[in-house]
C-alpha cells in the first residue's frame, strides 16, 4: 500500500510535461521500461494509430477479444472524465487504489530516469510505463494500445505490435506531425513492425503507398480495407446499424453495431480484421472467429463521447470530433441518424486545431452555434475568439457566445426546445474537442452512486 492518495498521484502526473508537448525521442521511455524489466514484452500487443477512430476501434477490438475468452488490457488517450479511463483491465478502468499503487511501484525508477536524462519523463511517458506494468502484473493475455501522438516517436512504440492497425490518416497536429497526410503517414507508419500484420483502414492512394512501403521494408503482412477485408452491406437500425463484413477468414452477416455513423462501420471492419489477424483466420484456426462471437461482442460495444446521446427531450449528443476530418464524419452521421429541426451546436475548440475547417464542416447542419470554452485554459480557444471565427462562417445572426460551458449548454437546450418546428424535434450537438465532450458528459450523465 502506498502512502500517496489518488489526488497526490494526479498532481504529480500533472506537474510533468503535458502530452501535447513532445520531444522526438524514445530514449527516456525506453530506459524506463528497461528498468521495469520490459513489461511490454510480456504479452502480444495490438497497436493502433491513425488520425481519427483509434479509440472506438480499440474499444471494439478489446470487447471482441474478451468475448473470445481473453483477458485484456487497454491503453487509450486522451480521457473524457477520469485519467483512470486510460488504463483498463477487462474493459474496466483500474481502481483509484490500483492507479496509486501502479504509480508508487514505478516511482523509484522515474527518479532514476529523470536524473539521467536531459529532460524528465513526460506525463504520457509515465502513463505508458504505468500501463505496461499494470498489464504485465495482471497478467493480461493481450494488450490493446493506442498511440498518443503520431507513431515512430510515440512513447507506446517501445512495444512491438503483433498486429498494427492504422485508421484513416488525415491532417491533425500539423505543427508536430506535418502539414499533409503523406508526411503524417510516414510518422504513423513507424508502428509497423517486422513479422507482424498491418491492418489498414481506407486511405488515399498516396497514404497507402507510404504504409505499404514501410510494411514491405520490415516484412509485415498486410490487410487492406477494400481488398482483403471490408464492408459488404450496411443498413440503419434503431440505436445503431447492421453490417455485413468481409473478414480475412470469411464473411460475417447481420452484425448489429450499437453506434451511429458509417465511420463506425469502417472501424468495426478494421476491428474484425485485427482480431482475425491476432487469433488466426481461416479453416486452420478452427473457427476461433465466428459470426456468433462477433455478434455477441459487438452487441456490448460502447464508445463514450463519440456520437453519444446523453439526454432526451431534447436529444443532446456529445462528440469528441476535433479536426475537420472528424467533424465532417460527425456532421454526416447526425444528418443520417437523426432528423433534428433545428440542430443547435455547442462548440469548444483547442486553439492549435484547424478551427475554421471544423466550423465549415458544421455550418450546413447547425442552425445556431453557441461558442464556448472548456476548462483547459492553456490550450482552448477563448469563446469570444471562436465566436468571431464562427461569425465568418455562419454569419453573426447564427452565433452566440457563452464563455461558460454550462451556460452554453443551457442556452442551446432552450433554443432547441423553443425553435422546434411543428411535428419536429430539436437537438443539441456538443463537440469541438475531447475535453469539451468530457466536461459536458460530466455535467449531463448521471453516475451510479458507486462512481460518484
Amino acid at each position: 500500500m502506498s502512502d500517496l492518495s489518488y489526488a497526490d498521484v494526479s498532481a504529480l502526473l500533472q506537474a510533468r510535461w503535458p502530452e501535447h508537448k513532445i520531444e522526438p525521442t524514445l530514449d527516456r521511455v525506453r530506459r524506463l521500461v528497461e528498468l521495469l524489466g520490459d513489461p511490454q514484452k510480456a504479452y502480444p500487443v495490438v497497436h493502433l494509430t491513425g488520425t481519427n477512430g483509434k479509440t472506438s476501434t480499440a474499444r471494439m477490438i478489446d470487447t471482441l477479444l474478451r468475448e473470445a475468452g481473453l483477458r485484456t488490457g487497454r491503453f487509450t488517450s486522451p480521457h473524457l472524465e477520469s485519467v483512470r479511463e486510460r488504463i483498463t483491465l477487462d474493459g474496466e478502468p483500474i481502481s483509484e487504489e490500483r492507479f496509486v499503487d501502479a504509480y508508487a511501484e514505478i516511482a523509484p525508477y522515474l527518479d532514476v530516469v529523470d536524473s539521467e536524462q536531459e529532460h524528465p519523463l513526460t506525463f504520457f511517458e509515465v502513463m505508458t510505463g504505468m500501463a505496461y506494468s499494470v498489464f504485465a502484473d495482471a497478467p493480461v493475455d493481450v494488450a490493446v494500445i493506442e498511440v498518443g501522438l503520431g507513431g515512430s516517436w510515440d512513447s507506446t512504440n517501445v512495444a512491438d505490435g503483433t498486429v498494427s492497425v492504422i485508421t484513416p490518416v488525415a491532417v491533425d497536429h500539423a505543427h508536430l506531425l506535418g502539414a499533409d497526410p503523406v508526411t503524417i503517414a510516414g510518422e504513423k507508419s513507424g508502428i509497423i513492425k517486422p513479422g507482424g500484420t498491418t491492418v489498414m483502414s481506407e486511405q488515399s492512394l498516396e497514404v497507402f503507398e507510404v504504409l505499404l512501403r514501410r510494411a514491405a521494408e520490415v516484412g509485415s503482412q498486410v490487410a487492406r480495407e477494400g481488398i482483403e477485408f471490408g464492408i459488404v452491406a450496411r443498413t440503419l437500425a434503431v440505436g445503431g446499424q447492421v453490417v455485413t463484413i468481409k473478414g480475412l477468414g470469411g464473411e460475417y452477416d447481420e452484425l448489429f453495431i450499437p453506434l451511429h455513423g458509417e465511420y463506425q462501420a469502417h472501424n468495426a471492419a478494421a476491428a474484425v480484421a485485427a482480431v482475425e489477424a491476432l487469433l488466426g483466420a481461416g479453416p486452420e484456426s478452427e473457427g476461433r472467429v465466428t459470426t456468433e462471437l462477433l455478434q455477441a461482442g459487438f452487441a456490448n460495444v460502447t464508445s463514450p463521447g463519440r456520437m453519444e446521446v446523453v439526454r432526451q427531450s431534447p436529444t443532446v449528443i456529445v462528440d469528441a470530433a476535433h479536426n475537420p476530418h472528424g467533424a465532417e464524419a460527425t456532421a454526416a452521421t447526425v444528418s443520417e441518424a437523426f432528423q433534428f429541426q433545428p440542430l443547435i451546436g455547442v462548440l469548444g475548440c483547442m486553439k492549435d486545431k484547424d478551427v475554421y475547417g471544423v466550423l465549415e464542416a458544421y455550418e450546413p447542419i447547425m442552425e445556431t452555434v453557441v461558442c464556448t470554452r472548456n476548462s483547459f485554459v492553456e490550450r482552448s480557444m477563448p469563446a469570444e475568439e471562436l465566436g468571431e471565427l464562427a461569425a465568418e462562417v455562419f454569419g453573426e445572426e447564427r452565433v452566440l457566445v457563452r464563455p461558460h460551458l454550462i451556460d452554453a449548454i443551457d442556452d442551446a437546450i432552450r433554443l432547441a426546445e423553443e425553435n422546434a418546428v411543428a411535428f419536429g424535434t430539436g437537438g443539441v450537438l456538443i463537440t469541438g474537442s475531447v475535453i469539451t465532450a468530457g466536461e459536458a458528459r460530466t455535467l449531463l450523465v448521471r453516475k451510479p452512486k458507486d462512481e460518484q
